[in-house]
């Protein structure tokens, strides 16, 4: 049986909030704690930076950021496994948030890629891929709601 894997997750939301709270909410620990990560959170929203995601049921997840542009653009490595740091190709997939000023609010635009290369059969492939899909979807509802709440 062939497993059909998916090399890219996207997803967007409009959030009616301006750009820099968005920006605030997207990249800083307090933040993250509540739309993503409620284990916590260590980012160096910096080239180069490091960050960690914790989950309690799933462990903690180690990244790198890749690029940051303020109130433009956040890219991240991260790691397929958790409590392992992605050191070489096939450990970790590419996180990409992009934000583009909507009317009175944003836009954030998501995209996970780099499913297909990752060392693991393609079921697990397969797997993450579906995961991955459900856990951004409800993460990027939590933070649009939390970064129209801290504007009002």
């Amino acid at each position: 049986m062939t497993v059909t894997v998916d090399d890219r997750i996207e997803r967007e939301v409009y959030v009616p909030a301006p750009i820099d709270r968005v920006w605030r909410v997207l990249t800083t620990p307090e933040h993250i704690r509540v739309w993503y990560a409620p284990g916590g959170c260590e980012i160096d929203p910096h080239p180069g930076g490091r960050l960690r995601f914790r989950w309690d049921e799933h462990g903690e997840f180690h990244g790198q950021v890749e690029r940051a542009v303020p109130d433009t653009l956040f890219r991240f490595r991260l790691a397929l496994e958790p409590d392992h740091a992605p050191s070489g190709p096939g450990e970790a997939t590419l996180v990409e948030f992009a934000l583009s000023p909507e009317g009175q609010g944003t836009r954030l635009r998501l995209a996970e890629s780099g499913i297909r290369a990752l060392a693991v059969p393609d079921d697990a492939k397969a797997k993450h891929a579906e995961y991955a899909t459900l856990s951004w979807t409800s993460a990027l509802e939590e933070l649009a709601a939390i970064a129209a709440a801290s504007h009002n």
